[in-house]
């Protein structure tokens, strides 16, 4: 609390501070006049503001009052136009349009860009905090000449578990980041640039390391980049002889039903590093765990990163990349200049590939909604952004929404793989004996669909006769948005993103053009767009009809036998196809109201067995479904063969 400090209360508040321990008898008195000096009346607060600079706060009060009034007035302007409605028709416009396969191939992406941004910021905050060691241990030498009696040792590791957030921030970057590479599309990765950024942290972080367990990671890092290059032989083109035997697995056992043990050299080379592993966290009574292995973890997985981004990797790519690197690093105008033209060059060869037209009326709907938005918040700061984002750490921020996301795909995921399929022997003639009609009379048709909803899950293929199929449902979210629109403006956009009515020409005209040239004239607009359409059917199918002793077949055409599917849209050629008796066999799963009279189902699959090969575009279509199970398996096998292979693999 002086001015002034003896030697001996400097040693002892080091002393403390070396321990873990905060003197109070730091804080200043004159910390506050410490803060202000040397500060612009911008940055003073309002109180000290007011009492030092008195014409610099009246004329921020003016201001301030003018913000206030502008602020009613775009307020007053906002209630006028419908900004929050124009904002909510082109979000559910945007939302509508959005499918299951684009959030699955999004989604992967995102959390593998994101989880590799955090890795890369948890690493320079590691090679912070290894400068914050070296400083710490220059501090606890010089403590040592006047307090012979301190427990360096026990400092250094208070010091140690103190410092340990960003390791356990960087291993859950990683976690995300193993999950999400092999699920996520390689073509939209620059595998060779982040390889090479891999193996730049993996040098630099070795090199940030403790001298104290020098002997142990020394040998722990070549004997992981022994193991990574001969795994690394075997995927390359070239004849490497000896060297690509090397890295061969010469057998394979069995390890339970779900992992491989495989015997090889880089085998037995992952259980000497297993080894070190041990012999570091064993350092200095089990304490070495924190102080040595985890800093060292660090450089294992960005080890383990570039062997497995390398495997994806071009010989080209990353000399491309090396290059670019180097570039960056020594000639970063001439790379900028170089990246604008290229940009520019491609820009215009795409925008002169498309309608000029389409692009600029799709940039302006685009852009008013973000005019009006910016417009009404006159105020928004970028840098009130920037200074919040620096208050909150970007990394927790990244790993919260990253966590946020994983948790909602993983609960859709289970609710869409939560009810076991079962591939049934059950047939038609089965399941309505025991669910139809007879069963009905026999006791009544509530008491029927409790005892059948014991075959909920079972997945069938049957076959029967094509009655007929209807459309329930047209989703055409565009023509929507577009007639909510004054007439002369629908028309046009009408126009210019869907299509015209044909000229209906009767020298050149084509079947589907006759079809519509007969509704042109009836129809109130020039063109339409259908195009866009989305729809929905239902299929009823009826039971094959029995013969008995070969004779002639019988009829039995029972419609209380009858089943409905429903279809998605992506079985529109071939629904649009089949006539009235087509014999048809398909795929579904028994789900719903099974025992009940026309029970719905979904169709999963649908080939028609007499049709002509000409009316039918393909033999058998499959609905288009995510396998989730083999997605999360792909996922967690490659998670357990990053840290255990080549010594053990997931089967």
């Amino acid at each position: 609390a002086k001015k002034f400090i003896a030697l001996d209360d400097f040693v002892e508040i080091t002393k403390k501070y070396a321990k873990g321990i905060i003197p109070s008898n730091l804080i200043m008195q004159e910390e506050e006049d410490d803060e202000l000096a040397g500060k612009s009346p911008e940055e003073l607060p309002l109180r000290l503001k007011v009492v030092k600079y008195p014409l610099h706060a009246i004329m921020e009060i003016k201001e301030h009052l003018i913000d206030l009034a502008s602020k009613a007035g775009m307020h007053w302007l906002s209630t006028i136009v419908p900004t929050h409605h124009i904002n909510a028709l082109i979000f559910f416009f945007i939302i509508s349009n959005l499918t299951i396969e684009f959030f699955a191939f999004i989604i992967p992406l995102v959390i593998f860009y994101l989880s590799f941004i955090s890795m890369v910021i948890c690493t320079l905050k590691v090679f912070q905090d290894s400068k914050a060691w070296e400083n710490f241990r220059a501090l606890t030498d010089l403590l040592l000449r006047f307090e012979p009696n301190l427990d360096v040792e026990q400092a250094e590791v208070n010091f140690g578990w103190n410092h340990l957030e960003p390791y356990i921030y960087f291993l859950l970057s990683v976690f995300f980041v193993i999950f999400s590479f092999p699920i996520a599309s390689k073509d939209w990765i620059p595998c060779s640039e982040l390889a090479t950024i891999s193996v730049f942290f993996t040098v630099t972080s070795y090199m940030s390391l403790s001298t104290c367990a020098e002997p142990y990671t020394r040998r722990a890092l070549v004997t992981e980049i022994a193991a990574g290059c001969l795994s690394l032989l075997q995927v390359l083109p070239g004849n490497f002889g000896y060297l690509k035997f090397l890295g061969q697995t010469f057998f394979t056992v069995p390890v339970g039903h779900f992992f491989v043990l495989n015997v090889s050299i880089p085998c037995l080379l992952f259980l000497y590093l297993f080894y070190l592993f041990f012999r570091m966290a064993q350092l200095r009574n089990f304490k070495g765990t924190y102080c040595y292995l985890v800093p060292y973890l660090v450089c294992f997985m960005w080890c383990e990163l570039s062997v497995v981004i390398l495997r994806e990797s071009s010989g080209i790519g990353l000399i491309r990349a090396s290059i670019g690197y180097f570039l960056f690093l020594f000639a970063l105008p001439v790379l900028g200049v170089g990246i604008a033209l290229m940009c520019l060059i491609h820009f215009i060869k795409w925008f002169l590939s498309l309608e000029l037209i389409k692009i600029l009326v799709t940039l302006v709907l685009c852009t008013v909604p973000l005019l009006f938005r910016w417009w009404t918040k006159v105020n928004f700061s970028v840098v009130e952004v920037v200074k919040s984002l620096t208050r909150s750490s970007i990394v927790k921020l990244i790993l919260v929404w990253i966590t946020a996301v994983v948790l909602f795909c993983w609960f859709y995921v289970y609710r869409s793989e939560g009810m076991k399929v079962y591939n049934s022997t059950l047939t038609w003639n089965q399941y309505a004996f025991l669910c139809g009609p007879r069963s009905w009379k026999e006791t009544n048709m509530a008491r029927t669909q409790i005892l059948c909803s014991h075959l909920e899950g079972h997945r069938v293929t049957w076959t029967g006769r094509f009655k007929y199929v209807r459309v329930t449902e047209i989703d055409n979210s565009a023509e929507s948005a577009i007639n909510m629109l004054p007439l002369f403006i629908g028309d046009w956009m009408r126009c210019l993103y869907g299509e015209a009515y044909p000229l209906c020409d009767p020298k050149n005209v084509t079947l589907e053009e006759e079809e519509l040239c007969r509704l042109k004239y009836l129809t109130k607009h020039k063109c339409h767009m259908k195009m866009f359409d989305r729809y929905k059917f239902e299929i009823t199918v009826g039971m094959p009809f029995s013969s008995k002793n070969g004779s002639k077949p019988i009829e039995e055409d029972d419609i209380t036998k009858d089943i409905v599917l429903k279809a998605s849209s992506e079985f529109k050629k071939v629904l649009l196809n089949l006539r009235q008796g087509s014999i048809i066999e398909f795929s579904t799963i028994l789900e719903g109201r099974l025992g009940s009279k026309w029970p719905v189902f979904e169709l999963k699959a649908i080939t028609c067995l007499n049709c002509m090969s000409k009316l039918l575009p393909a033999g058998r279509h499959v609905k288009i479904e995510q396998d989730w199970r083999s997605t999360v398996h792909k996922a967690i096998k490659f998670a357990f063969d990053f840290f255990f292979f080549p010594f053990l693999s997931a089967a």
